[in-house]
């Protein structure tokens, strides 16, 4: 079995999922693309020491900022550890919690996707890119049709990855798809600020002037000089403003509405990919009793599946 905490950034998922895994002595796994990478700790709002030593948290630091996690390789290290889990606990412990904002690596494991195991391949990727897009994706038009529909003629990410599949193995990304869903049971829990829409502009107004204070400017110059400016990380959201304020092109107050700008973007985009997902049972994030909300529907959802944790019993929420 498995819980997925999901949702728009700035929502709460974090602090909901360790009081869930606490409530469960289970444990979290990431499903966050940027807290994969080791020293990118404020900017992608990380889960504190402090909750790291309350509740056990995979993948998380698992990868050097140098390095590419795939998302296949993402899904192959998730997809293992949930097994590990399964296999070597007991009870409701056995019920690992899956959180994070990021849409495809949930996907990948709740859909089961099947993706083509094809490295990425610097070379190739840079003949590609100095082609254009434009005629790269007429390219792609040709070998692949059908993911020259799906994929949307601007996209240049997912354009020169069709290609890479296609020209690595012989055979158009679109055979290689497809999906494999788990068999185990799996509920999903999304939060977002449902009973005022106002409230999330609040949210990642009040996080992204955490992170200012926590030192994200030397978080982002010290990855600069160990690093390079040109990190790709380093172009990411919140990233990238600060990289342009240390540049001298911004102010730190302008750095800061930009950073609050682009994540609301972001945060609309996550919402619109959640929000198809008919599975997700969805709560408000500024619920006074959230976790006893959440507490009292995982129960009754996984009431069914009770034998598969050798019937244990879940105690009511006090109050």
């Amino acid at each position: 079995m498995l819980i997925v905490v999901c949702g728009p950034t700035a929502t709460g998922k974090s602090g909901l999922a360790v009081e869930l895994a606490q409530r469960l002595q289970s444990c979290i796994i990431n499903a966050d693309s940027r807290q994969v990478y080791r020293e990118l700790d404020i900017g992608t709002a990380k889960p504190s020491k402090a909750d790291q030593m309350q509740v056990p948290h995979h993948l998380l630091d698992i990868c050097d900022p140098t390095e590419t996690l795939t998302l296949a390789g993402y899904q192959e290290r998730a997809t293992t550890v949930i097994d590990q889990i399964h296999r070597s606990t007991r009870g409701w412990a056995r019920v690992p919690l899956l959180v994070g904002g990021s849409g495809l690596y949930i996907k990948a494991i709740v859909n089961g996707l099947l993706i083509p195991r094809v490295a990425p391949n610097p070379e190739l990727r840079s003949q590609l890119q100095a082609l254009g897009q434009s005629q790269c994706y007429a390219m792609l038009r040709q070998v692949d049709a059908i993911a020259g529909q799906r994929i949307h003629a601007h996209d240049k990410t997912r354009t020169i990855r069709a290609l890479e599949v296609f020209y690595t193995t012989g055979i158009p990304l679109s055979s290689q798809q497809g999906e494999q869903p788990p068999t185990y049971p799996i509920y999903q829990i999304g939060l977002d600020c449902l009973a005022d829409s106002d409230r999330l502009q609040q949210r990642i107004e009040q996080r992204t002037a955490q992170m200012l204070e926590q030192g994200l400017v030397e978080e982002v110059a010290g990855l600069c000089d160990r690093y390079g400016r040109d990190l790709p990380l380093l172009s990411t959201l919140g990233y990238q403003d600060i990289k342009d304020y240390l540049a001298g092109t911004t102010s730190l107050p302008e750095a800061e509405q930009l950073i609050a700008l682009h994540t609301r973007q972001f945060a609309k985009r996550q919402r619109t990919w959640f929000r198809a997902d008919q599975r997700i049972h969805w709560f408000d994030s500024d619920a006074p009793d959230l976790i006893d909300q959440v507490w009292r529907d995982l129960q009754v959802h996984f009431l069914d599946h009770a034998k598969d944790l050798e019937s244990v019993h879940l105690e009511p929420v006090n109050g």
